[in-house]
């Protein structure tokens, strides 16, 4: 049977070259800048906070379909550069190319009106700071006159894409359209306490955040985090403000502020994490990445963090010219700003919520000294040499699962175990007032701790408490450590990027650290010839690939602390205290003494909760006392 060929499909006669008329041209470029009514409210925005605004007032029709008008009060725009405001590159940002490669203002590319008024009707009203009166020009046909107005500036869109009527197409419902700008604005408003800001749909408010009294402070984002985002974000979320090491060339260091949520906090999709650039919201996949990587300790699965985080660096090691949305950015040096972010939100989240919540309630008197009675005694630190220790792989193999680590065996009749030290006199009452999860009562299914604090009722998993107290403490021990690793009989090889090669090259040492021989066998083929011992029986194309992927991306430190880690969880997990074990009043107490002191406490290394607290206004609820 012949196979019928399709017939070729002839060229288009040749066209002329000629230069596209100016309106043609902004509107190709408002395909790149003005996607929907919240982009234009974007740009808008922008411009108003440039102008020096302190209040900016939204209003829309039909989503912003049929109206966007965005009104401010800031420093207007003198009568004379009206007319140039709306051509193309026209911008008051910047003059030359030093300034471009140091922006400090929101708007600079000078092509948003340009764009937005070849697509929709537009018109500009504003009055100068000084001027006498307020000036109106009308986008379409650039008329201008003399309209009454306060200092400041509006900007009126009507009938957005009338003149591309395609594009209307692809625009969702008005409910839709109308939160995508309610986003827009909200974004700005989260960068922006000193600013007040109003939102009206259809004449009715939909929106208001008041400006911030004391705008500079931490406490004024922190409140206006609040206002935007609602209480319980800020209920459950912790501050944030980290300084990074000066720079070894004298350049200014990174500063990272504002709130991250905690683990208990986390969401099923990413739809609460705001990230900003000095003052700028982005999307940036070196501070998602390095937020997400401090949670890796303490966030259970799949679930996404709750953060609005302030990075700012000196805009010249910034670049903000990369898309025509102003929304994605550039770091001269990616590696540093990851380490920054990710050193600030992983001090945030290390300082027990339990101890932080106490010392914010309590009087400033000293608690108690800790029972020292809850000591288990890891191999690690105490019974293996210290070169020996270094060099621990596999958890099986020093058994810091067995209880004798934890505790002395007891005989079978023994119902409670001895204490390896004298036993302290059990607390007074009084130090459930003072210590944070409070004191011991009982044990419960040889499971839970139940404990009473002055809130009212604290439930401990042991297990998982114990666990996070072992991790950190090998954690601290191990921190030099070199992952031993075993000899392949034969080495696995695998076709090899250019990258991958490259990097497998330039990361011998680091390779090597984790336990990892990799090196080129061919130009285009790497072989592994060394595992980590604990991972002999895994997939080591999959491991090498993986490993040489995150060193590509980040910094070798990182991609070490993480493999590390993954270990060290496995030997913690052994070597926590099980359950069905029981335990003493004080030997209770001393957990909970540590959880208050320990880093992380909160969740064990898998992300699970280690403790919950119910409140007496929560007890009185379930036997409906007071009712």
């Amino acid at each position: 049977m012949s196979t019928v060929l399709p017939h070729p499909i002839a060229p288009p006669p040749r066209r002329s070259i000629r230069e596209l008329p100016d309106e043609l041209i902004s509107q190709i470029a408002a395909g790149e800048v003005v996607e929907r009514p919240a982009s234009v409210v974007r740009e808008l925005v922008d411009n108003a906070l440039d102008a020096g605004a302190t209040q900016i007032t939204l209003r829309l029709l039909a989503g912003g379909v049929r109206l966007i008008a965005v009104e401010d009060d800031g420093g207007g725009i003198p009568m004379e550069e009206l007319p140039i405001a709306l051509k193309r590159h026209a911008t008051s940002k910047i003059r030359d190319l030093q300034e471009l490669e140091s922006v400090g203002t929101m708007g600079f590319r000078g092509e948003a009106l340009a764009a937005i008024n070849s697509i929709a009707d537009m018109a500009i009203s504003s009055r100068a700071s000084g001027q006498s009166s307020a000036f109106l020009l009308d986008g379409r046909s650039g008329e201008l006159k003399p309209v009454a107005r306060s200092t400041g500036t509006t900007v009126e869109v009507k009938e957005l894409f009338f003149s591309t009527p395609a594009r209307r197409k692809f625009l969702k419902t008005d409910a839709t359209e109308l939160a995508h700008c309610v986003e827009a604005v909200r974004r700005h408003a989260l960068a922006r306490p000193d600013v007040g800001f109003a939102i009206w749909h259809e004449g009715k408010l939909v929106e208001q955040w008041r400006a911030c009294p004391a705008p500079t402070s931490l406490d004024a984002i922190s409140e206006r985090l609040r206002d935007v985002l609602g209480d319980d974000f800020k209920d459950k979320s912790v501050a944030v403000d980290y300084l990074s090491s000066m720079r070894d060339d004298g350049g200014q260091a990174v500063r990272v502020w504002g709130r991250v949520g905690i683990p208990d906090a986390a969401r099923a999709r990413p739809d609460q994490q705001f990230a900003y650039v000095n003052g700028r919201f982005v999307r940036d996949k070196v501070i998602t990445h390095a937020a997400r990587s401090a949670y890796e300790d303490v966030l259970h699965g799949q679930r996404q963090p709750i953060y609005a985080l302030y990075v700012e660096i000196d805009p010249t090691r910034v670049d903000v010219n990369v898309h025509p949305t102003k929304i994605e950015v550039r770091f001269r040096d990616s590696r540093e700003v990851h380490q920054a972010v990710r050193r600030a939100v992983d001090a945030a989240l290390a300082a027990p919520r339990a101890a932080a919540a106490a010392l914010a309630t309590t009087s400033s008197s000293a608690p108690s000294p800790a029972p020292e009675i809850f000591k288990p005694n890891l191999p690690l630190a105490q019974t293996l040499p210290a070169q020996a220790a270094m060099h621990f792989v596999a958890p099986v193999t020093h058994r810091v699962s067995d209880m004798e680590a934890l505790w002395p065996v007891q005989p079978a009749a023994a119902a409670m175990p001895v204490a390896p030290t004298p036993a302290p006199a059990t607390p007074a009452p009084a130090a459930a007032e003072i210590w944070p999860l409070g004191r011991a009562i009982a044990q419960l299914q040889g499971i839970y701790i139940l404990a009473e604090n002055a809130q009212g009722l604290v439930i401990v998993d042991m297990h998982a408490a114990h666990e996070r107290i072992v991790y950190e403490r090998l954690k601290t021990q191990l921190v030099d450590a070199r992952i031993t690793s075993q000899p392949l009989l034969i080495p696995v090889t695998f076709a090899a990027t250019p990258q991958e090669v490259a990097t497998a090259e330039a990361h011998t040492d680091t390779l090597a650290t984790l336990g990892l021989e990799i090196t080129p066998f061919s130009p285009k083929t790497l072989a592994v010839r060394a595992v980590p011992t604990s991972l002999v029986q895994g997939n080591a194309t999959e491991l090498a690939r993986s490993v040489l992927a995150e060193l590509a991306q980040h910094e070798a430190s990182t991609v070490i602390q993480r493999a590390q880690n993954e270990l060290l969880g496995t030997m913690a997990c052994h070597g926590a205290v099980r359950a069905n074990r029981r335990l003493t009043i004080d030997e209770m107490n001393g957990l909970l003494r540590q959880m208050e002191t320990t880093d992380r406490s909160d969740q064990c290394n898998h992300g699970r909760p280690t403790w919950r607290q119910i409140s007496i206004k929560e007890l009185d609820a379930l036997f409906m006392r007071g009712r």
